[in-house]
């Protein structure tokens, strides 16, 4: 979540300090730490994730690919050229892969969270979307699902792509809607 530290020297080196750790940790118990980026954490852009892996340059720590959580107002649309060059650069660090959507919010800028039926929730379980971005199940967004899965099975083959944002109804769309694209770009 947004904090004012997020976007400072000071957040950044005190991610990374907790990140070598989680690595070394990891590694020492034969397991990979995955990160998943998000544009309002610390860790939020490409530019961000790279500096992470040329800084903690050993094994231990690859990357969560969430193709959604790179978009911001300035850059959805420009799906392709964010998407290439996180592929380009970050492709084979991918380990799992997220399905789910992105999408402008409208006039609701303020912080989206779905009522799961749990009031005693985290709010990273509901957390759907933050500003002029929302972030819902496969299918009811705006992300080049094509692209994306094409550019997936291209440099990640073989990932698990786990759907993610959706209440238990809507599984049946959400895995209907992935398995038509995965089968129309043939992966």
């Amino acid at each position: 979540m947004h904090d004012d530290k997020n976007k400072t020297a000071e957040g950044f080196d005190t991610a990374l300090e907790v990140l070598q750790d989680l690595a070394q940790t990891a590694h020492d118990h034969g397991a990979t730490f995955l990160l998943e980026t998000y544009v309002n954490n610390v860790i939020g852009s490409l530019e961000e994730t790279q500096r992470v892996f040329d800084e903690i340059d050993r094994p231990g720590i690859e990357l969560l690919m969430d193709p959604t959580n790179y978009f911001e107002t300035h850059n959805i649309d420009n799906q392709r050229e964010v998407l290439g060059d996180v592929f380009d650069e970050l492709g084979h660090r991918v380990r799992i892969a997220h399905a789910k959507d992105v999408k402008r919010s409208g006039d609701d800028k303020t912080e989206k969270h779905a009522d799961i039926g749990d009031e005693n929730a985290l709010e990273s379980h509901t957390f759907r979307g933050v500003g002029e971005i929302e972030l819902p199940a496969a299918g009811l967004g705006e992300l080049d699902y094509e692209f994306y899965v094409q550019r997936l099975a291209e440099k990640s083959p073989n990932v698990p792509l786990i759907i993610e944002h959706l209440d238990e109804s809507d599984v049946p769309r959400a895995k209907r809607f992935v398995d038509e694209v995965l089968t129309k770009v043939g992966v």
